[in-house]
Parts: C-alpha cells; sequence; structure tokens
C-alpha cells in the first residue's frame, strides 16, 4: 500500500492532495488547488502520474478551494466515478469550483486578449463540472461505508467550517488492515456557528495538519475583546473597514459577531456590506444546514440573532454596486473576497482606500506567502494593485483569533487520544517552521517523531 503526497507539503499550505493506491484501487483524498503567488499557483495541474479514469474514488474533507480546487482537472480528464463528502461540502464546493470555473475562463480570456499568439488554455471552465452533482455522493457522519475494494470510510466533524469533516480510511490488503486517519483542516475549538471537533481513538497512520502549528492564537474572549475595540474606534473616527475574507466561513463569522456587538449595543450599528456574491450564496447555504450549527448559535438564532438570514446587513451583487462603494462615506465596513487579497473586489476597495489614513483593515484568516493580504501583514508601505503602485497609510491590524485553523494546543488534543496508538505521523499543511515547531511537541509528549512529508512524496505504509 503506497500513499503519495501531491499537496499541503513540503512547506506547502495549500494544494491538498492524497492518493492511496493499493493493488485494487486507487482513491483520492481532496483535490486541492495551490493558492499564493505566481511561482505556487504554476503547481495547479494535474498530479503528478495520475490518470483520472484509473481512480476509484474521491474523497472530500471540506469545501475551501485549497482542497476541491482541481477536482474540475479530474473531471476534465476523464474522473467518471463517485466524489464522497457532507452534503454542506457538496453544496458549497458546487459554489466556490463555480466561481473558480468563471475566475479561469475570464482570467484565460483576457491574457488572449492582449497575447493572442500565445493561445493560452484555461486550468478548466464551468462546462468541465457538468457532472459534479451527478457524481456526488453525500456521507452522513459516523456512518462507515464502502469507497472501493478493500476500503471503507468514516467522517467525523473537523470544526473547521460548515460540513468540514476528518476522514477515518480501513485498507484491506493481502489480509493485512490498516486505519489511515486524514485530520483534514482542524477547527479551534472555541470557534462559533461549527460544532466542535471530535477526538478519533485508533490510527496505524495519521496525517495532521499544522498550518499553526508552532503557535496558539489568543483566546476568543481577548480576540473579540479586541475587534469590538477595532469596530468602535473606527465608528468614532468616521472611517472605512476594510474585512479581506473568505466567502465561505470566515465572512460568516464575522458578521456573526458584528450582529452580536449591535445586538448587545456595544457599538452602534452603522452600514456593513457584504461585497461578494460568493459569501451571498454560501450564506443561503448556511441557512439550510441549521443542524450542523453549535449550541450557542441555535440560542441566539432564536433570539434572532442570524445575520445569515439577509435582515440585518446589506449584501451587493453587481459589479455598479461594488464601484457605488466608492463613494460610501464612514462609519463603514466592506467585507469582500478574495481572503489572501489575491484577486477579488477586495483588490479594488484596498486600491481606493490604502492611501487614507482613516482606514482600518482588519486581517481574519491566515495569509500566504506572497499574497497581497501577507505583504500587508508584514506592514509593506507600499503595494501594487492592479499594475500601479499605492501606498499604505490605512491601519493594518491582524486578528488571528478569528482563524478557523486550530492552533498548537488545539491540534496536539485532537492528536491525544490518538497517540496511544502509536501511530505513524506525518505533519502536512504547514510552512516549514511551523511543520517543525509541531513535531518537536509531539516528540516531547507523546516519543513519537512525526514525518515531514515533501510534495510528490511517496509513502510505504
Amino acid at each position: 500500500m503506497k500513499i503519495k503526497v501531491f499537496g499541503a507539503a513540503g512547506g506547502e499550505v495549500t494544494g491538498s492532495a492524497y492518493l492511496i493506491e493499493t493493488a485494487n484501487a486507487k482513491v483520492m483524498i481532496d483535490a486541492g488547488m495551490f493558492q499564493g503567488g505566481k511561482r505556487t499557483e504554476e503547481k495547479n495541474k494535474l498530479p503528478e502520474g495520475v490518470d483520472p479514469r484509473s481512480l476509484d474514488a474521491l474523497l472530500l474533507t471540506h469545501a475551501h478551494l485549497d482542497h476541491t480546487g482541481r477536482v474540475p482537472l479530474l473531471l476534465k480528464y476523464g474522473f467518471k466515478n463517485s466524489i464522497y463528502a457532507t452534503s454542506a461540502t457538496l453544496d458549497l464546493a458546487e459554489i466556490v469550483l463555480q466561481d473558480s470555473a468563471r475566475i479561469q475562463l475570464q482570467d484565460t480570456e483576457r491574457k488572449n486578449r492582449y497575447h493572442p499568439e500565445q493561445h493560452f488554455e484555461a486550468l478548466y471552465v464551468p462546462e468541465d463540472l457538468k457532472n459534479f452533482r451527478s457524481q456526488s455522493k453525500i456521507v452522513d457522519l459516523h456512518e462507515r461505508f464502502d469507497v472501493a475494494e478493500g476500503i471503507s470510510a468514516k467522517f467525523y466533524e473537523a470544526g473547521h467550517m460548515l460540513g468540514s469533516a476528518s476522514i477515518e480510511l480501513t485498507v484491506e490488503e493481502k489480509g493485512r488492515t490498516a486505519v489511515i486517519v486524514f485530520s483534514g483542516d482542524l477547527g479551534p475549538y472555541e470557534q462559533p456557528i461549527v460544532r466542535p471537533f471530535e477526538l478519533l481513538k485508533d490510527a496505524d497512520v495519521v496525517f495532521l495538519e499544522s498550518t499553526y502549528g508552532n503557535r496558539n492564537h489568543r483566546s476568543y474572549s481577548e480576540t473579540i475583546k479586541e475587534f469590538e475595540e477595532i469596530i468602535y474606534q473606527a465608528f468614532e473616527k468616521k472611517g472605512k473597514i476594510l474585512i479581506p475574507a473568505f466567502a465561505i466561513g470566515r465572512t460568516q463569522h464575522i458578521l456573526y459577531q458584528l450582529a452580536i456587538l449591535f445586538f448587545q449595543n456595544k457599538v452602534p450599528p452603522f452600514p456593513v456590506i457584504v461585497d461578494s456574491p460568493m459569501a451571498i450564496e454560501a450564506g443561503k447555504v448556511f441557512v439550510h444546514h441549521p443542524d450542523l450549527f453549535d449550541e450557542e448559535t441555535v440560542s441566539l438564532r432564536k433570539q434572532g440573532v442570524f445575520p445569515l438570514d439577509r435582515t440585518w446587513f446589506k449584501f451587493t451583487t453587481s459589479v455598479e454596486e461594488s464601484k457605488q462603494l466608492n463613494d460610501l462615506k464612514g462609519p463603514c465596513a466592506i467585507l469582500a473576497g478574495a481572503g489572501m487579497c489575491n484577486g477579488g473586489r477586495i483588490q479594488h476597495h484596498l486600491k481606493f482606500n490604502l492611501p487614507n489614513t482613516s482606514t482600518q483593515v482588519l486581517i481574519v484568516g491566515y495569509q500566504g506567502y506572497g499574497s497581497l493580504g501577507r505583504l500587508l501583514v508584514d506592514g509593506a508601505r507600499e503595494v501594487k494593485i492592479h499594475g500601479e503602485k499605492i501606498q499604505v497609510r490605512a491601519k493594518v491590524h491582524t486578528l488571528n483569533g478569528f482563524s478557523a485553523h486550530a492552533g498548537q494546543n488545539d491540534l496536539l488534543k485532537w492528536f491525544s487520544t490518538l497517540a496511544a496508538a502509536k501511530p505513524k505521523v506525518l505533519l502536512t499543511h504547514g510552512e516549514n517552521l511551523e511543520r517543525e515547531a509541531l513535531a518537536s511537541q509531539i516528540v516531547k509528549d507523546y516519543g513519537l517523531k512525526p514525518m515531514l512529508p515533501e510534495l510528490n512524496q511517496v509513502i510505504e505504509i
């Protein structure tokens, strides 16, 4: 039995993709897109040596693009078998992938207009997703199901986003059985809206994410306090608050906290605009899956504190509406994607507002190396947007406590119940400093030395 690591390895956070190969079956876990700078995104192609026509199944941990963004490539090149995921993941992935395909097509058309002699081809287009739904099969948590000959699976709550799951594979080959666990992306235990991650009890092999493997986030209560202070200061200064946010998960999280602040009269209500068609569609999916909410969210919703019902804030869809936000006077807040600021409507808002000292920029999620968001976090005083040099006079705040990724303590908490089985541990989905720090802590706490796989490495089980 072999496991090939086709992404989120070698210090890369994005591009998650694994191939489990036995004598009788080939199954993939995730098929994510690489995100970040140009050199990183050049890796977005079919995994090396993989013929999509030979795959027996594809299992998805959750809907984010860095875990699903190469699914259309598999479909484009002949993958015909089942795609397994939770109902919410499939609903959200369809939104994410249609948006990605549209962007791929638009970007390619633009390149060909300027350089017709080069005949650029889109990575994939909307047409490549025509069979996504018909090939999809809904998975319920805790229900074991057969994936391929000798391989069965069970999904568990991962607490990262709506519908996210950790996956437990049981693989039988030549009279031997191995239990392989993929953590997927794990959420902080305190994260609102979704239920916290579940603890698994047994494994021979564990693939554990390590996005924040070298540190812990501030306590959630401290983060909310700082968030409240920033929002109130911006209100007092009558400035604009720009919040680059992933359309799925983070946007809903921020709206949820703003609604609570307004509801509790801690900050006077002011205009909040969600300038993201994809976030609006994602909000509808959240409303359709209340069974996945945590107890606090269920309770608050009964009191009317649930912004995703579209009663609290303004939502813009058209480009014209988005452009009109340039004329909007503060205090106001604008949430838009992309979450790493490397595309989308947030770039237009940053371009227009970064030179203003009254602007507050709230970075509330992970910023990949080479991204515009990472430059802002690192204190750049000048950035380039749409080919223009833009002065950064706005105040940039980083609130890691809003992260949808577990910090080191929560990662260790999730692993603690598996450690007794003395599994082989592989740390992925983290930059090298983060992986090395988490590995050191696992050695210290459990006497197990994790592997740090490289991109395209083959793991023999």
